[in-house]
């Protein structure tokens, strides 16, 4: 399996241009595992966003591009929406997944998963300052507060990132959201937002 041509340029690109900068929030990792078809090439583990007002539980290992889109992310789309329908701060996302050496939805012989590559993250739940956690699997269905933070947060999700994916796409993603910056299409710029 043979590594995309887009991803060694992308990723030297994002650490060129100074955009991610070490702090207590966003550490260097060393290389993700040794010579294979996963990984990162300078891969990082990204605890916090929002200039660490929103932890990340646990912290994910990502490439580069994922940490300004993630931060961006927090605070354009779930960070307002928190407020909005629930009047509260946002303070924490439940990872459940992040960096993972494995094929799609770990299925024997399909393609290698964006996690692969340290280009995607899972989000199970988002923790409001008041304690709550609003659960993907249980608040897609949920209150009326609930489903329409998570469908916003959902809907605005596809801004950011070019691959996201709920609960209406498949059984697999009925308890979190899936976003990564895969590239869609001839020219890469398509998106995938299900």
């Amino acid at each position: 399996m043979k590594d995309d041509p887009w991803r060694s340029p992308e990723e030297r690109a994002c650490l060129a241009s100074g955009v991610v900068r070490q702090t207590a929030f966003v550490r260097e990792r060393s290389a993700l595992g040794g010579p294979s078809v996963c990984g990162a090439e300078n891969p990082f583990e990204m605890s916090a966003a929002d200039n660490g007002r929103v932890v990340l539980e646990p912290a994910a290992s990502l490439r580069c591009p994922m940490i300004p889109q993630i931060d961006r992310w927090v605070k354009q789309v779930v960070e307002p929406a928190a407020r909005y329908h629930f009047r509260q701060e946002l303070a924490g996302l439940k990872v459940l997944a992040s960096y993972s050496c494995r094929p799609m939805n770990s299925v024997e012989g399909a393609m290698i998963s964006e996690h692969a590559y340290a280009n995607a993250v899972d989000i199970g739940g988002f923790m409001l300052a008041d304690g709550r956690t609003i659960s993907v699997q249980r608040g897609w269905n949920g209150s009326p507060a609930e489903q329409a933070f998570l469908r916003g947060v959902h809907d605005g999700s596809c801004e950011y990132f070019t691959t996201v994916l709920g609960p209406n796409y498949n059984s697999l993603h009925s308890n979190h959201f899936h976003l990564d910056l895969a590239h869609h299409g001839r020219d890469g710029l398509m998106h995938i937002c299900k």
